[in-house]
Order: C-alpha cells, then sequence, then structure tokens
C-alpha cells in the first residue's frame, strides 16, 4: 500500500515545481490551465490504480489535496509572473523616459547661449557643447583633451579654483574682455571636477546696447519730431532776412552762421528719424558688380572727384540678397568718410569684392589710404553721436549698421596693424540660386 501511495504522490510533488516554473517561464498565460491537468492526470492516475490493484478510495482527499496544491502554486505562479511583467515594462518605460531626458538634457545643453565644459579634476576635459567651439574656438578632439592645452588662460583660473575653500559660492572669472566663465563644482569636493560655463561677453554688452539705444531711438526721434517744425521756421526766416537788401556784411554774417547750423540740425533729425525706418527692409537680389560700378560713377558725380580715384577689386561676380537703396545708403557713408580721410591719389579708395570658400556670404571692402582710426576710438566707431568730424551728426555708421542688421548683413572695422589707412567690411547674403 505503501508502494502503491509513493508511486502516485512523489510524482505528484515533483509537478509543483515543475508547475511553478512553467508559471514563470510563460508569464502568467495558461498557468491555471497548467494546474487542471495536472489535477487530471493524477485523478486519472488514482482512478486507474483504484480500479486495477484495489487502492482505498480514502485516498482520493490526499489527491485532492494535491490537486488543491496544484491550483494554488499555478495562483501564486500567476501572480509572480504578473507582477514580474508589470516590473519589466515599469523597467522598460523608464528606461525610455530616460533615454528621452538625455536627449532633451542633450538637446538644450547644446542649444544653451552659454558654454558648457565638463572638466574632472585632473583638468582634462570630458564633455562640451558647441558654443565653446564658438566662444574659445574649434577642439581638436571629442574629450580627454587638456585644459591647459585647449584655454590655458582658463586651466589657470581652474586651478586657482581648486585650490580654493569650497565652503566659497561657485566662482565668477574674467577669461578676457569678450569671455566671462562661471564655475560649479560636480560632486560634493571640488577634486571630482567642475562644470564651467561660458559666457559671451559681446553678446550680453550687445544686447545691453540694443535695449539702450532702442529706449533712446524712441525718445530722440519723439523730440526730432517736436524739433522739426520750429527748425524749419527758423530756417525759413533766416532766408527771408538774407534776402532784405538793408542788411549790412555783419547781419548777414550772422545770418549765414544761423542758416548753416540750422541745416546741420536739420540733417541730424533727419538722420534721427532715419534710425527708426532701418528695420524696414525690401530685399531683391542683384549682381554686386554692376551696382558698385553705377554707384562709384555717381558717387563721383556728385561729389565731384576724379573716377581715377577710386579702385575696384573683383573677384568674381556674386549676387547678393539686399535691400538695393540700403546698400546705397551703406556703401555712400563708408565712402564718403573714405574720401575724407584719404591722401586724394589715384586710387586711394578700393573696393574690393569677394566671396567665402562656401560661396554663402559676399565680402564688400572698403579701404582708404589715411591715416586710420586711432586704436583708442576704435570701440567707439558705431556707437550713436560720435563723430571726429566737423559738424558731423555721429550717426553714419551707428545707421549703416542697423541697416546692415536689417538685411542679415554685418558691418565690421578691420584691424590692420600692418599698413595705414582704415578698412571697412560689409558681409552680405550670397544668393546661391545664380551661379
Amino acid at each position: 500500500m505503501t508502494f502503491i501511495k509513493n508511486r502516485i504522490l512523489l510524482p505528484g510533488l515533483l509537478l509543483l515545481t515543475t508547475l511553478a516554473g512553467a508559471g514563470l517561464i510563460a508569464r502568467g498565460r495558461l498557468t491555471l490551465f497548467y494546474a487542471a491537468l495536472a489535477s487530471i492526470a493524477v485523478l486519472l492516475e488514482q482512478t486507474y490504480e483504484v480500479l486495477n490493484f484495489d487502492v482505498p478510495v480514502a485516498q482520493y482527499a490526499q489527491v485532492g489535496l494535491l490537486s488543491t496544491a496544484y491550483f494554488a502554486v499555478g495562483w501564486v505562479a500567476h501572480t509572480l509572473a504578473k507582477y514580474a511583467v508589470a516590473s519589466q515594462e515599469l523597467a522598460a518605460q523608464r528606461e525610455i523616459d530616460l533615454a528621452n531626458m538625455a536627449q532633451v538634457s542633450e538637446h538644450v545643453i547644446q542649444e544653451m547661449h552659454d558654454g558648457v565644459l565638463v572638466v574632472d579634476g585632473h583638468g582634462v576635459i570630458r564633455q562640451f557643447n558647441t558654443r565653446v567651439e564658438r566662444i574659445l574656438g574649434p577642439l581638436w578632439a571629442r574629450r580627454d583633451v587638456p585644459l591647459s592645452e585647449y584655454a590655458p588662460s582658463l586651466a589657470r583660473e581652474f586651478a586657482v579654483w581648486l585650490s580654493d575653500d569650497p565652503r566659497h559660492p561657485p566662482s565668477e572669472v574674467s577669461v578676457s574682455r569678450a569671455v566671462g566663465a562661471r564655475i560649479a563644482p560636480v560632486g560634493h569636493t571640488r577634486k571630482a571636477g567642475a562644470v564651467i560655463f561660458l559666457e559671451d561677453l559681446t553678446r550680453i554688452q550687445a544686447e545691453a546696447r540694443q535695449m539702450k539705444l532702442a529706449a533712446i531711438g524712441r525718445l530722440t526721434a519723439n523730440i526730432a519730431h517736436e524739433i522739426r517744425n520750429p527748425l524749419s521756421a527758423i530756417t525759413h526766416a533766416t532766408e527771408l532776412l538774407q534776402e532784405e537788401p538793408t542788411t549790412d556784411a555783419t547781419m548777414q554774417r550772422l545770418l549765414t552762421i544761423i542758416h548753416e547750423n540750422a541745416q546741420r540740425l536739420d540733417r541730424m533729425v533727419n538722420d534721427v528719424l532715419r534710425v527708426r525706418r532701418t528695420d524696414i527692409s525690401h530685399r531683391e537680389t542683384f549682381k554686386v558688380v554692376e551696382f558698385l560700378k553705377t554707384f562709384v560713377e555717381q558717387f563721383c558725380q556728385i561729389q565731384k572727384v576724379d573716377p581715377a580715384l577710386f579702385e575696384l577689386e573683383l573677384y568674381g561676380d556674386p549676387s547678393v540678397v539686399f535691400d538695393r537703396s540700403h546698400l546705397n545708403q551703406v556703401m555712400w557713408n563708408l565712402c564718403r568718410n573714405a574720401l575724407r580721410h584719404c591722401q586724394g591719389k589715384k586710387a586711394s579708395i578700393r573696393v574690393i569684392v569677394d566671396t567665402d570658400e562656401r560661396g554663402g556670404t559676399v565680402k564688400l571692402d572698403v579701404i582708404d589710404d589715411g591715416p586710420g582710426i586711432p586704436p583708442e576710438l576704435r570701440s567707439q566707431l558705431f556707437e550713436p553721436f560720435f563723430t571726429t568730424a566737423t559738424g558731423g551728426t555721429g550717426l553714419g555708421l551707428y545707421i549703416a549698421r542697423e541697416v546692415c542688421v536689417a538685411n542679415d548683413a554685418k558691418l565690421d572695422y578691420v584691424e590692420t596693424e600692418s599698413r595705414t589707412g582704415a578698412q571697412f567690411t560689409i558681409f552680405c547674403r550670397a544668393d546661391k540660386s545664380t551661379p
């Protein structure tokens, strides 16, 4: 009897582990079905034993308990499998979320206006964004480059920061006149490395200057409107007094002084009002060489100068996207300044047309052979109301630069230490649709 009992129960007990493993492997699917099959199998085996070997019917109770154990193990395996599947799905979703967050963080870092430079405790660059290369220059490797080789001045500031008191807040240092830096530790200790935030001070200064000039522009434009009417009355009254036959020489001289200064104020008012209209441009595509030849001819006729004073150096015949009247205004201002300071000889004013290597930018250089601009005045060239010429308004170069900005162009003064004279360069957007 014992032999028959073990013959049924021992294999049945072994089915418990098999049933549990099948439920976990199948991730909870068909687990109760497997339990039902196992229960039917042991019941049929018990029935066969009862019919053929005179096994007591009372042993059906043990088989029933074994079948109950099958369903219990199957239910537990089903529950554990569902929990494992849910945990796996949650982990997969978290992995996707982390990957998305990493991509978003990388995109945000790459698109930041400030440069981000990650440096370890030994001063080796581990990570950076594209803004760093725009501020400090191109980096020949993506990582593992010593900071001392890439940016020596920044490396010196980083070394000072490492030796400083770690309880101090993140340090703000100046790398150069155009670049500022803020150093923050990566971990609890500074030996673990730092994140260096680089700021382009020229951009910040330009934004501050634009906000200041915008406010000044609105104020001066309103004042200019109020000045224009009484100024016109003064000019008209002066002209009438000059026509009087009873005025003597002294009176004529005083009236001439009044008339000349009134005209100067009128030019200044017109320049101020023109500043408000620089952002309105009607761009068109045209050949720049043909435009310059016509411009030089008209300029020489109006200013009554010899055309041999100009020399055109043409390296190609590109097309530019610019407002023709705006470009004429900019060139007129640059050439008039060059005419005022040049030596007046043959080819004293050179106009050079060239394109960059990719063909996306056209450069227009206006160069004179005059005494040049003193280094201490170069930083003030494009500030409004700054002038060194007697009777000038000081708005010419400022308006010229604003006009270029309105046409997606750029006007810069090029420092030339090797020779005398001044050089201004206009960077225009080339039209790539035409050869």
